[in-house]
């Protein structure tokens, strides 16, 4: 249904429909639980992923991953695609499955390096005190070229940074760094290993261009993250796909407006990204949906309630689907009152009051239209999905995982040589054999890094020290698919061929989102 360059919704008195061109705009999808959000969402993903646009997103419930089995032609399905004008036809869409633990889909893994030091305070839940001792870490990792690839690399440079013979010399160059805040970190990493991010940090790390494939016929893969044991983590959850968004924003060259996305981001239980946010972290996700646009890719947030999002980021949100809210309380009222109020009026309907008396599978949708103006809202039946409503059976699940065209690719994890291994050999160095004094054969003094591992020695260190004076180091710079261990070397040969301007936006893009830059 996408030969004209549109995707088939629902229908009102007319056929209400998602222009491609427009759908990089982005997009908003809200109503209270069971009133139909997750189908909208996967009436949708099937529109982009017949019209060629790959799609992510998040199956809270296990319900999504159906998309990629043929549709059950129930009676009612049939009925409503009849009373739409067009013949019901089951369906089966091209998938991917994903999953942070590695248990119902290919593993997706990061770096510290790459989640950053502003991410990765929020994940911790770190106060400002602490916040500021791990900016410190980074910038010494960045400095003495220690790759922070997984999570022992960033425990074992906190305890290197409490010791009078370690890095805490160099710690203390930046301000104080008490022992008991490094200590309050360490509690806190742990509270997150325990969690299960362990999983989550190392190498091989996900290359996003991976979600961007088609399959023979042209269709863009749905790429469906298992969320339902993520969501025991709601902090790891969202900071995980707002990393994804930060990646996508960095790597991804500017396109303008395209005739259809490059990608379409689905962020369902939008709400876990806002709640408790800081400011700073508000202003950036403002700033990447607000900038992701001309990359090509469409965000469309999916939560309860309109009210759960920022102004500054539904100001940015053009394409809407309301589902029905209820108003049981002064709060719900305030939300169904502000819904309203969102869409462009209609003289044939009373919005405030449709909003709270639409069934399941109606809602109100306004799409946008001709230079990007949103059209007037109309009460309208959504389409049915054409591959199966409800999750696949684990058999169906190990099939498409075996099909995959990334199949062996992420499934086993790398352990590069990284900060914990350069660390322990520079206290093994520190350490006198017991036939030696120490200081002599060889041995590296007290306090002293070895030659190859230091940032002060050879052409490498002088471009560290020049540049990590200027941008905070060179860690947050070069992205290949290469390993983080070879990105950091690279980055001392690439760095030197950088403008001084450049060299400082990228500094700041990078404390805005943790791994953005320019």
């Amino acid at each position: 249904m996408a030969d004209d360059g549109t995707i088939f919704v629902g229908k009102s008195d007319k056929p209400e429909v998602l222009t491609l061109k427009l759908a990089n705009r982005h997009g908003l999808i809200t109503g209270a639980t069971g009133t139909g959000k997750t189908v909208t969402l996967q009436v949708l993903a099937e529109g982009f992923s017949a019209a060629g646009v790959p799609v992510f997103a998040a199956d809270i419930k296990g319900d999504l991953s159906g998309i990629a089995a043929p549709g059950d032609p129930k009676p009612h399905f049939v009925s409503r695609a009849k009373d739409m004008g067009y013949e019901y036809q089951p369906d089966q869409f091209p998938a991917v499955f994903w999953d942070l633990f590695g248990e119902q889909g290919h593993p997706i893994r990061a770096t510290v390096l790459e989640m950053g030091p502003l991410l990765m305070a929020r994940l911790l839940e770190l106060n400002d005190t602490q916040e500021g001792v791990l900016n410190i870490a980074f910038r010494i990792a960045d400095e003495q070229q220690l790759p922070l690839i997984d999570m022992k690399d960033l425990r074992l440079l906190l305890n290197e940074m409490t010791k009078a013979d370690g890095l805490k010399p160099v710690a203390l160059q930046y301000g104080n760094v008490a022992d008991a805040t490094v200590g309050s970190i360490l509690r806190q990493l742990l509270v997150l290993e325990n969690q299960g991010a362990t999983k989550f940090f190392g190498e091989p790390a996900l290359d996003i261009n991976d979600f961007m494939k088609l399959d023979r016929d042209g269709r863009g893969f749905v790429n469906i993250l298992a969320a339902d044991r993520l969501m025991a983590s709601p902090r790891l959850y969202a900071t995980f796909l707002l990393w994804l968004l930060s990646e996508l924003f960095e790597q991804l060259p500017e396109v303008g407006d395209p005739e259809k996305p490059k990608l379409v981001f689905f962020f369902d239980e939008a709400h876990l990204l806002f709640n408790n946010a800081p400011k700073p972290l508000l202003e950036a996700v403002e700033q990447v949906v607000r900038l992701i646009r001309s990359k090509g890719v469409g965000i469309y947030f999916v939560t309860q309630n309109p009210l759960d999002v920022p102004d500054t980021v539904l100001a940015q949100l053009g394409n809407r689907v309301q589902h029905a809210l209820r108003a049981f309380t002064p709060r719900d009222q305030k939300a169904v009152k502000a819904a309203a109020t969102t869409f462009r009026p209609n003289p044939k309907i009373n919005t405030e009051q449709a909003i709270t008396q639409l069934g399941v599978g109606e809602a109100l949708v306004s799409m946008l239209e001709g230079k990007g103006i949103p059209e007037i809202v109309s009460r309208a039946l959504i389409k049915p999905p054409t591959a199966r409503v409800g999750p696949v059976t684990p058999a169906e699940r190990q099939q498409v995982i075996a099909s995959s065209p990334l199949r062996g690719r992420y499934d086993t994890a790398i352990d590069s040589e990284s900060a914990y291994e350069i660390l322990t050999k520079r206290r093994q160095l520190q350490t006198p054999a017991p036939s030696q004094p120490a200081g002599q054969g060889g041995t590296v003094p007290t306090g002293q890094a070895p030659q190859q591992a230091s940032s002060s020695g050879g052409l490498g260190g002088i471009l560290g020290g020049i540049l990590g004076g200027i941008t905070g180091g060179g860690g947050g710079g070069g992205r290949g698919r290469m390993t983080v261990t070879e990105r950091v070397i690279a980055n001392a040969a690439s760095s030197a061929a950088r403008t001084v301007g450049t060299q400082i936006a990228s500094a700041i893009l990078r404390g805005v989102l943790g791994s953005l830059k320019k």
